[in-house]
């Protein structure tokens, strides 16, 4: 415990130093704290202040530390902070960043702005951040490394590890090697396990083994649940003839996986997602991210309000039957939301296609009826012996029927959103929500109109 309270001291003290008045004493108070606190804290610290006081703490740092901590950062936040570093800063930074990171701030960034730092690289680095920059945002070809170490099909062993110690530093990784022909068309993959493992003279066609591979233009998120779910330390990405461009490595999809569930869990809560760390981000930005859904929303409710106005006449004969609107709602809505919460996680790991569809509404539809026969005893139960037996009719055949359609429309809506191309985040938990409400009144007042004889 005395240790933790020491390791926060500097911390507490260098926020409060970053968020008063920065004069030349403070500087040096700030360069001083930053070398006794610890990177992670750093780098919560620069992701949670605005980009111009981020910049001052990020002066003070040794260059190695300052690297780290950048690459941890998000790329629309590094583009802003490059805004406020000076050129020689901005100048190390973007040359100690390998190409595919390289890329992903080039794309936040202005392309006037683009094009000066990619003027100040070497041919190289320049050729291959120009590689990476030309396939679409959300590409997996976007976010591979073209510095990938390849061996030839035609080596043996030896020859094979004496070109990995030549080259150890150059590539992202040498856990899991290419092997290619002629032209670089990808033949498989080898393990330095058993390059080291092998006999010197052992022919590397016998060691090769099929490659998981994906192509540049393939999705992101989708190579990326690819990649996972084969549990693999690196993946070939190659183009339309098979031919070795560059090489996908875990930190990059462990990056996507991050960003894409973070999308997933901001829009299924009925907002964007934030680009940058909450605290950092203006309440303005903030706002633009949650403002939109709320106003969809709120043209969608006006349908629950209209259904409410054309059985305003049932409610005037039946005045109890008020009451049970909020658990009614209440209860399509999160049968809706569990239901294509399951399927959309599903759809992304792979787990259900479009094809599934019939198989989704048909296990739904006996989810619902468990789940409606369960609900609905209760609420005969419960409404039967405090409001009468009609009553307590109309609320167990109301809930059964309200959970079989909510259970169905939220497996449905996932995949029809996939089926269209759309992400299936959009179609959110309060989207569903609302929808199940205003369906959900009718089958209601439906019910009671027959059940009760209403006029």
């Amino acid at each position: 415990m005395a240790e933790d309270t020491q390791t926060s001291a500097p911390t507490v003290r260098l926020e409060d130093l970053l968020a008063g008045t920065l004069d030349a004493r403070a500087l040096d108070e700030i360069a001083h704290l930053a070398e006794e606190t610890p990177r992670p804290e750093l780098t919560r610290m620069v992701g949670a202040i605005p980009p111009v006081r981020a910049a001052v703490l990020f002066r003070a740092l040794g260059k190695d530390t300052a690297l780290a901590v950048f690459e941890a950062l998000t790329p629309s936040y590094q583009a802003e902070l490059l805004h406020t570093l000076r050129g020689a800063e901005v100048a190390h930074i973007i040359d100690a960043l390998d190409p595919d990171d390289r890329a992903e701030v080039f794309g936040e960034l202005p392309a006037s702005l683009v094009k000066k730092l990619m003027l100040g690289l070497d041919p190289a680095e320049r050729e291959m951040t120009a590689t990476v920059l030309g396939y679409p945002k959300d590409s997996i070809g976007r976010y591979m490394s073209p510095e990938v170490l390849s061996l030839h099909r035609d080596w043996d062993a030896r020859t094979a590890l004496e070109t990995v110690r030549a080259h150890i530093d150059e590539p992202e990784t040498v856990y899991l090697l290419p092997v290619v022909g002629p032209g670089r068309v990808l033949e498989g993959v080898v393990s330095l396990r058993s390059l080291l493992a092998a006999a010197p003279d052992r022919p590397l066609a016998e060691l090769t083994r099929e490659a998981t591979s994906t192509h540049a233009l393939t999705d992101r998120e989708v190579a990326s649940r690819d990649f996972l779910s084969h549990r693999l330390i690196a993946m070939p990405v190659t183009d339309d003839e098979e031919r070795l461009l560059g090489i996908l490595t875990m930190d990059d999809v462990l990056d996507i996986i991050d960003e894409e569930d973070a999308e997933d869990a901001a829009r299924s809560g009925g907002a964007e997602p934030l680009d940058r760390s909450y605290l950092s981000s203006s309440i303005l930005r903030i706002v633009r991210s949650r403002i939109v859904w709320l106003l969809v929303l709120a043209v969608s409710a006006i349908l629950t309000v209209q259904v409410l106005e054309i059985f305003e006449s049932k409610l005037d004969q039946v005045v109890v039957l008020a009451l049970f609107i909020p658990l009614l709602t209440g209860t399509g809505g999160n049968t809706g939301n569990q239901a294509a919460t399951t399927v959309t996680r599903a759809l992304a790991v792979g787990e259900v296609r479009v094809r599934d569809l019939g198989k989704v509404i048909w296990r739904e539809l006996r989810v619902g009826l468990v789940l409606g026969s369960v609900l609905g005893v209760l609420g005969l139960t419960v409404a039967g012996l405090v409001y009468g037996w009609a009553i307590g009719t109309v609320m167990g055949l109301t809930l059964l029927s309200i959970c079989v359609m909510a259970a169905c429309v939220g497996g449905l809506m996932p995949i029809i959103a996939k089926k269209v191309g759309a992400d299936p985040a959009v179609f959110s938990n309060p989207f569903i929500s609302t929808f199940c409400d205003a369906t959900g009144l009718i089958i209601y007042f439906t019910i009671a109109t027959v059940v009760l004889g209403l006029s």
